[in-house]
């Protein structure tokens, strides 16, 4: 009774706690923070100096006493206290209220805590969802409730999950690839792959360090994958300018590439990807597996918008394929449903309370 009435005046947020970036969806307004899931520490006082944007600029271009790092990676905590720290700071932003005196001396009463959901993937362990949790708590939150990534995704992208009928969802973001058939409002099956976002940049470092003798950053890598990045021919291939530093001399080196080349490079993880979903389409039940021959299946998340990644599925599997609407926020809006659907929240809640 008193969550609720609590719940009437605290600003309740989703939040997709990502590798690569973090959203945060305040309830009943939408989404209010998009950032990169980037610290900015001193070395030796341990001191927060930069979170999400201005820290992300600071990758590859700090000074010694300072580190720039991911406290996420493959989708779970690798760094709690710097998690607590980026968690503590969206909250705040969020959450913050307005301290102008009012006559007589008198203050605007702080706001309560807010309830918070949080997607995290489906592969995590025990440990790993109990870090996730008491980082939000600890950060501020009244209660932490968590959801598994494809079943937000799904959610968010608008799939009927609760029909007795199948829905395929395939989530590729930064540091794991969710895959799940979902019907009557829980999965079927249900799979995750530390294979993502991540690996398509590593993949273009080291293609560009066995090739060309260049060597480049994770930030650069990523943005040739956005630039020139596909995993069909294109009907007009692309080519940009690399610049890097050469291995065998140490001194800064400019190369130009084809988007045939980052295909080529990229084709490993995206096999890896594509016979994962194969998988899982092999232990699907007969009457689901026709459902979804008839929907098709819907890819969101960052790396659904590789060019031509829809069309390359749908090739290998014999599957219609469709990409989300908005697919970078797909598990943050997700979140944002479940907090103004507390009954659907109950169903799909892998764990979560009241601190």
């Amino acid at each position: 009774m008193f969550d609720k009435f609590w719940g009437l005046l605290s600003h309740d947020i989703g939040i997709d706690l990502g590798t690569v970036n973090t959203l945060v969806l305040v309830k009943g307004k939408g989404i209010a923070i998009r950032e990169p899931s980037v610290v900015a520490i001193h070395k030796k006082s341990k001191q927060v100096l930069a979170i999400g944007t201005e820290a992300k600029r600071m990758l590859g271009r700090t000074p010694l006493a300072i580190e720039a790092v991911r406290p996420l990676r493959d989708g779970v905590i690798s760094d709690f206290d710097t998690t607590e720290a980026m968690l503590r700071h969206f909250i705040q932003k969020i959450h913050q209220t307005p301290s102008n005196g009012l006559k007589g001396g008198f203050k605007l009463p702080k706001l309560p805590r807010p309830r918070v959901v949080v997607g995290i993937p489906s592969g995590v362990t025990e440990v790993e969802r109990r870090a996730v949790q008491d980082a939000a708590l600890t950060a501020g939150a009244r209660a932490c409730y968590l959801i598994e990534e494809p079943m937000a995704a799904a959610i968010g992208a608008g799939l009927p999950i609760e029909e007795p009928e199948g829905n395929m969802i395939v989530d590729i973001g930064g540091g794991t690839t969710e895959i799940a058939v979902i019907s009557l409002g829980g999965a079927v099956i249900i799979r995750s792959l530390r294979v993502a976002g991540d690996e398509l940049d590593q993949d273009i470092i080291n293609y560009l360090k066995m090739r060309y003798g260049l060597l480049i950053g994770e930030k650069t890598a990523e943005n040739i994958k956005i630039e020139i990045g596909s995993a069909s021919p294109l009907k007009t291939e692309k080519e940009t300018v690399v610049r890097g530093r050469d291995l065998s001399t140490g001194l800064p080196k400019s190369i130009k590439i084809s988007s045939e080349e980052i295909r080529e490079a990229l084709m490993g993880t995206i096999n890896q990807i594509i016979s994962a979903i194969a998988e899982v389409l092999e232990e699907t039940p007969p009457e689901l597996l026709s459902d979804i021959l008839e929907r098709g299946i819907v890819i969101t998340g960052g790396g659904s918008l590789i060019r031509g990644l829809d069309k390359k599925i749908a090739e290998e599997t014999k599957m219609p394929v469709y990409v989300a609407d908005d697919p970078l926020t797909t598990v943050v809006r997700g979140c944002g449903r479940v907090l103004e659907d507390l009954d659907l929240l109950s169903k799909v809640k892998v764990t979560g309370g009241l601190r």
